[in-house]
C-alpha cells in the first residue's frame, strides 16, 4: 500500500507550487481544515475527496493510497497532444535505464 490520504494531500498540494492558504482558497475552505486534513487530525468529505481529485487530476483511488501508480489524466487533450506527452514519458523511461 503507498502513502496514507494525508501525506498524499501535503504531496500533491506541494507538487503544485501551493502553500496551505493558496490551496484552501482553491478548494474553499480555510487553511486549518487543510492542515487538519494534512496532519491527519480530520478526514475530508467525500465531496472533497472528489474535488480535490478532480483538482489534482488524479484518481480518488490515487489520493486515497489504494493504487502507487503515477498517471496523467489526458481527457481534454488532443490526440496529437497525447502522442507527445507518451513520447517524452517514453524518452524519459529510456533515460532511467541507462
Amino acid at each position: 500500500m503507498g502513502k496514507v490520504l494525508n501525506e498524499n494531500i501535503r504531496e500533491l498540494r506541494m507538487q503544485c507550487g501551493l502553500n496551505q492558504v493558496e490551496f484552501a482558497q482553491k478548494m474553499n475552505v480555510t487553511k486549518q481544515c487543510v492542515s487538519n486534513w494534512e496532519n491527519d487530525n480530520v478526514l475530508p468529505s467525500i465531496e472533497m475527496l472528489i474535488k480535490m481529485a478532480d483538482f489534482f487530476k488524479v484518481s480518488t483511488d490515487r489520493l486515497l493510497g489504494r493504487i502507487t501508480e503515477n498517471t496523467i489524466c489526458v481527457k481534454d487533450l488532443t490526440d496529437e497532444q497525447v502522442s507527445h506527452i507518451r513520447l517524452l514519458v517514453k524518452d524519459f523511461a529510456d533515460l532511467n535505464r541507462k
